[in-house]
């Protein structure tokens, strides 16, 4: 158990953004919040450089993409306070045709393989990254390939039809 309990957590990061920062829910007493790009840099500053907070250690940076809402294309980062004992998950959701997000390599210098690897599965931008292209992929490569933007099987394959399993 850290030292620093979600409640407090909480309240403090309220003290500071107000209704800016919103909670979304804890599910296995993981602290998730949302915010918008414009506040994100100043979020994830403050939960880094804050004397009682202390989340120094940026865990990960991905994607993530929801066809159906309103603003399906996401960025998360887990950032946790090793001295507390504590994590912290913080999303910002984005619309599909406006996918850019501040970078987080003016705090983490390990933000900068994470926001590639983003960039280059889900096609999010992240704006004053000091070398955003592709790391994993070809770079030739026109699409996205963790964004559901494709049918997850091919509808003319013969070998999935029902006759051949006696449906």
């Amino acid at each position: 158990m850290g030292k620093i309990t979600n409640e407090e957590l909480l309240s403090k990061i309220h003290s500071k953004f107000g209704e800016q920062v919103f909670l979304t829910g804890e599910p296995f007493g993981l602290l998730t919040l949302e915010t918008g790009r414009e506040q994100i840099i100043d979020l994830l500053t403050f939960l880094k450089t804050d004397a009682a907070l202390q989340f120094i250690f940026l865990t990960d940076i991905t994607g993530i993409h929801y066809p159906g809402q309103e603003k399906p294309v996401g960025v998360i980062y887990h950032v946790h306070s090793l001295v507390n004992n504590t994590r912290i998950r913080v999303k910002v959701f984005m619309h599909e045709g406006d996918i850019n997000i501040p970078t987080a390599t003016v705090l983490w210098d390990g933000a900068n393989w994470m926001e590639r690897e983003t960039y280059d599965f889900f096609g999010i931008v992240f704006d004053g990254h000091p070398d955003l292209r592709r790391i994993l992929n070809v770079d030739d490569m026109t699409v996205f390939p963790m964004r559901k933007e494709y049918p997850l099987e091919d509808p003319n394959r013969v070998d999935k039809k029902d006759f051949y399993f006696g449906r």
